[in-house]
């Protein structure tokens, strides 16, 4: 009887051992991860992000305001994401010069500027020309931050450290779309384009805390001074990317204005619900990006984000508009940091350049989406953009399953 006692005690303790065994691991994850230097840069990120989100819902209401068609619209929205796009090499050109913290001060001081140019220009050259510079100041910010989390975080947990930072822009869509509301409903779009400017300001002295990590070395070992400056088998994997961001820009850029349509009076509920679901995930679902395989997370998550278009193709209502956010937001709450690390697996590179040219297709993709939309609108209608947005979705889902998956599974035998 002794003996039997003993073996159960002997067994609730090694129960205990394992249990207590994997809360230290996953303690020392969370510690190696969310180090000093990525938070301090998540903080600064944030509230560079904060400024550009509260735009997100009223700068399509501010251009139709003052009398600009919804091409008109698609393009001031979508120049922002062409000039990131465009500047996205000189970015990673400066960091191979000059410290991430001197990058991020240079462009929080122009990021502010454009936002009170806003106060005093009207459409539609004008606020071209500062919606350009705004794209210029945020290419720079978010490729050296990007670039900053990647080299920070240790390789063993990079998905879920890309997971974790990519929060900033989740957490400024939920808490800054329905601000941004707030702000003109309340008061003018003059206060808002000045609380843009001191949110800008803020992320400045942030950025000044931010510590140089040293000259980044290539996967060669010899210094990036010497690195290609594009890595060109990062467009196979990285164009799933693009297709998820020409879908995203989309919808962010003519949703707000559907949902008026639809009677709505304020569409920055949808995109809380949207940010609120991706933090949950990313918070609560952090493990499955490093125990699950990222070629069943990918197509997973693209089929949930088709599902939602095909949701929005029939809601008219603000609780429907807030189930399509939380379903939106479940697919980019694990797609994104899984097909950056996916990326990075699948070029054998976690280098300036190959972060780079992710973040390129990202762009492109945000940038097209709104320009396309905004040209086929007048045509079709809201309705048939949702449907035709659901099968940009279909498309990057057979993409990835058979041709990316199938380059990269026959590669080694090449």
């Amino acid at each position: 009887m002794v003996i039997n006692e003993l073996k159960k005690f002997s067994s609730v303790w090694d129960t205990y051992s394992a249990m207590q065994s994997e809360e230290n691991v996953y303690r020392h994850t969370i510690k190696n991860t969310l180090t000093r230097d990525l938070v301090l840069c998540f903080l600064a990120f944030f509230a560079f992000l904060c400024a550009i989100h509260v735009l997100t819902p009223t700068f399509p209401i501010y251009l139709e305001r003052l009398g600009s068609d919804t091409r008109e619209v698609g393009v001031l929205v979508g120049i922002f994401g062409v000039a990131t796009l465009v500047s996205r090499l000189s970015a990673g050109s400066a960091l191979l010069k000059y410290s991430e913290r001197n990058v991020m001060i240079c462009a929080g001081l122009l990021y502010a500027l454009t936002f009170l140019a806003l106060i005093v220009f009207c459409p539609f050259w004008p606020v071209f020309a500062v919606r350009v510079f705004q794209g210029i100041a945020f290419a720079f910010l978010h490729t050296t931050a990007i670039a900053y989390s990647v080299k920070v975080v240790p390789e063993e947990y990079r998905a879920r450290g890309i997971a974790y930072f990519m929060l900033a822009p989740n957490l400024a869509v939920a808490l800054c779309a329905p601000f941004g509301m707030f702000l003109i409903n309340r008061y003018s779009f003059t206060v808002l384009f000045l609380t843009c400017a001191a949110l800008s300001l803020c992320a400045l002295f942030l950025s000044s805390g931010v510590r140089q990590k040293g000259i980044p070395i290539t996967d060669t070992g010899s210094p990036a001074h010497n690195s290609r400056v594009l890595e060109w088998k990062m467009i196979i994997p990285a164009t799933t990317s693009f297709m998820q961001s020409f879908v995203y820009g989309a919808l962010m850029a003519f949703f707000p204005l559907y949902a008026i349509q639809c009677g709505v009076t304020n569409p920055g509920y949808f995109f809380t619900a949207n940010g609120v679901m991706i933090i949950a995930g990313r918070v609560l679902g952090g493990r499955i990006l490093d125990a699950c395989s990222k070629e069943k997370i990918i197509p997973t998550f693209i089929c949930i984000s088709m599902v939602a278009m095909f949701v929005l193709l029939f809601s008219r209502t603000l609780p429907m508009f807030v189930l399509v956010g939380l379903l939106w937001g479940l697919g980019g709450a694990f797609f994104y940091p899984a097909s950056m690390a996916y990326s990075l697996e699948y070029v054998g590179s976690s280098g300036g350049t190959a972060v780079s040219i992710y973040l390129v297709l990202m762009d492109l993709g945000m940038a097209l989406g709104p320009v396309i939309m905004g040209t086929i609108i007048p045509l079709t209608g809201y309705r048939p953009m949702f449907l035709f947005l659901a099968l940009v979705c279909l498309i990057n889902l057979c993409y990835f399953q058979f041709y990316v998956r199938k380059r990269r599974n026959v590669a080694p035998t090449v």
